[in-house]
């Protein structure tokens, strides 16, 4: 499966030897006003990465990929998105580099009133795009995903599995740079959560940098022969590479 641009986004790639990472974080913290989740944390995601971020629940993992994708400004430090400093971007400027960004939802939000067909259409026509245009992209897309079968069935009717692999079609149907999935094998067995993980990995192969929060530590001792990804921990407040024995 290829990732093509889509037509008429406006969307430059990434990857260029001015950006030292395509998502930076520097001395971020962010406050829900009962003391800091997260205190200082510092990362640099590189063009082509992949990394696993793990932590307990209620460590701050949603909120760090809020951060990473815009939806959440940080209480202090900086964010650098594709280069440009995500403070001074205005409401256009950030709604561009967001669709750089694919994002795979932690509780797969669809409209239950359409096909699967149109919800993953759905970035498209927010960005003012036709998605007749692209449907040969689109059905390329649910064939890698192995949902083609399926494009006219309402989200109510699909299985765990097939809503999660539905969620990284949505993801991916602008061609993003960047794909951060949140717990994107916490509702499925093992089987299907190999093969959202092997989704994954080919993205990856494809030079897309990849962001996976979890707290499968099974799932990341299986990707270890598959891909050389890095293991990030959140642990009291911040952010820890995780050591070899994970």
């Amino acid at each position: 499966m290829r990732l093509k641009p889509v037509r008429g986004s406006g969307i430059t790639r990434a990857g260029t030897k001015a950006e030292r990472g395509v998502i930076e974080l520097d001395n971020v913290s962010h406050s829900y006003g009962d003391g800091d989740l997260l205190s200082n944390v510092s990362l640099t995601l590189a063009p082509g990465a992949f990394h696993f971020l793990t932590g307990p629940s209620g460590a701050g993992k949603t909120t760090f990929l809020k951060i990473c994708y815009a939806e959440l400004l940080p209480s202090a430090g900086g964010v650098r998105l594709f280069g440009g400093d995500l403070r001074r971007m205005d409401r256009d400027q950030v709604a561009r580099t967001r669709r750089r960004i694919g994002v795979v939802h932690q509780d797969c939000r669809f409209l239950d009133h359409l096909p699967l067909i149109d919800n993953i259409a759905l970035p498209l026509l927010a960005a003012g795009l036709d998605p007749v245009s692209e449907r040969d992209n689109i059905d390329e897309l649910l064939n890698w995903v192995g949902l083609r079968a399926r494009a006219g069935a309402l989200p109510p009717e699909l299985s765990g599995g097939e809503r999660q692999r539905a969620a990284l079609a949505r993801a991916v149907i602008m061609a993003p740079d960047v794909i951060l999935a949140d717990e994107p094998t916490g509702n499925v067995d093992w089987d299907m959560s190999l093969r959202i993980l092997q989704l994954l990995i080919e993205l990856n192969r494809m030079g897309k940098t990849i962001l996976i929060a979890t707290h499968d530590l099974h799932l990341i001792r299986s990707a270890k022969p598959l891909v050389a990804a890095r293991v990030l921990r959140i642990k009291d407040r911040q952010l820890h590479l995780a050591g070899a024995d994970l």
